[in-house]
């Protein structure tokens, strides 16, 4: 047995070295730029700080950037957002819904802190569970709550928000088969098709790497 063990730690340190260059190779990666021109980032405040010029040198064309989540600010987030046009880079606001909280109070906290800027994109409306709030309601009733949340962004911004709605989200909810509006569907390395249409946009990876970030980043590619 004792003449195998070199060969047993060779083995295995081969195998972490793969391992580690696997894990670095699908750090790097994004989908096609041919395919996919106009890609770019979604972040929140304590993920920084970023570079957003070098962010931009590196190949990010745009970053949505988390202003509010349920009635509360993203404390990073007027600063970024008046850094983000200074670097020329395509800027957009995100609300996390939260379903603990009214959705006048989350629209009210959205629009007293979000800008009118004729340079943004499209405002995103993000929905996912989120374990510390147990509340779920029927479906007719958060629908009920989203249309109103959605009427209020989008006038603000005059423009259709987005829905980020994640996979468990919409196979609660039906979410996209009930509400207008370009879908962001998440989904690591493949392409997602669980909405009730095409997505508009794609998170295609949670841990991509790029210089100007201090951690992996959210990567985001939109349709062509």
């Amino acid at each position: 047995m004792k003449r195998w063990l070199p060969v047993i730690a060779a083995g295995a340190v081969g195998i972490s070295c793969l391992g580690v260059a696997g894990w670095r190779l699908a750090e790097g990666w994004a989908p096609s730029r041919e395919r996919y021109p106009f890609q770019g980032m979604d972040v929140r405040g304590g993920e920084g700080p970023f570079e957003w010029r070098q962010l931009k040198a590196a190949g990010a064309a745009f970053v949505y950037h988390v202003a509010t989540e349920g009635t509360a600010r993203d404390p990073a987030f007027e600063s970024d957002w008046e850094a983000l046009a200074e670097a020329g880079l395509g800027r957009g606001a995100i609300h996390v819904y939260s379903l603990c909280a009214p959705a006048r109070a989350q629209a009210e906290a959205f629009l007293a802190l979000v800008p009118r800027s004729p340079d943004a994109l499209p405002p995103a409306l993000a929905l996912d569970f989120d374990p510390a709030c147990p509340r779920r309601p029927e479906r007719a009733a958060l629908l009920a709550e989203l249309r109103q949340m959605l009427g209020a962004i989008e006038a603000h911004a005059g423009h259709a928000a987005l829905l980020r709605v994640s996979p468990a989200f919409e196979r609660a909810y039906q979410v996209s088969a009930a509400l207008p509006g370009p879908v962001w569907e998440t989904g690591n390395l493949l392409a997602p098709d669980y909405a009730a249409r095409p997505w508009r946009m794609w998170q295609a990876s949670d841990f991509h790497r790029i210089e100007g970030a201090p951690a992996p980043v959210h990567w985001d590619v939109i349709a062509p």
